[in-house]
């Protein structure tokens, strides 16, 4: 039965951590749909997890909706703090397109929150990290 489910690949839809026009210190993290089509149903679940000074940590778990995503557009899921970027930070993403369901993980993991690693994030332009 579970061969039987099709789940496509996810293209075109993308997560980024972003340097807020607020400040140096202000971070969001964004859900990017470079599609031509409205993303529907949209579940994020983020978490951070990892270790620091040999200690386990983890955060809690957050759980985010949004009835849909327009083509070409972003939404910000959440504020981040600098604090956590040395764990991992995991969104597990979930939404339908013509009534078909679409998932993916996306980890940016310790270190990766970095200014060598940022780029100029599409459609926000802003400074960030993305993960394609």
């Amino acid at each position: 039965m579970k061969k039987d489910i099709r789940i496509p690949k996810v293209q075109d839809v993308s997560m980024a951590i972003v340097r807020e026009e607020e400040g140096p210190d202000e971070w969001g993290v964004y859900l990017i749909n470079s599609k031509d089509v409205t993303l529907n149903d949209i579940i994020v679940t983020s978490k951070g997890f990892g270790e620091i000074d040999g200690e386990k940590v983890a955060t809690s778990e957050l759980r985010h909706y949004f009835e849909g995503l327009a083509a070409k557009s972003f939404v910000k899921i959440e504020r981040i703090v600098e604090e956590v970027f040395g764990l991992n930070n995991q969104y597990f993403l979930t939404f339908y397109i013509d009534g078909l369901i679409h998932d993916r993980k996306f980890i940016f993991v310790p270190g990766s929150v970095a200014e060598e690693n940022m780029v100029t994030v599409p459609l926000v332009n802003l400074p960030g990290i993305l993960i394609r």
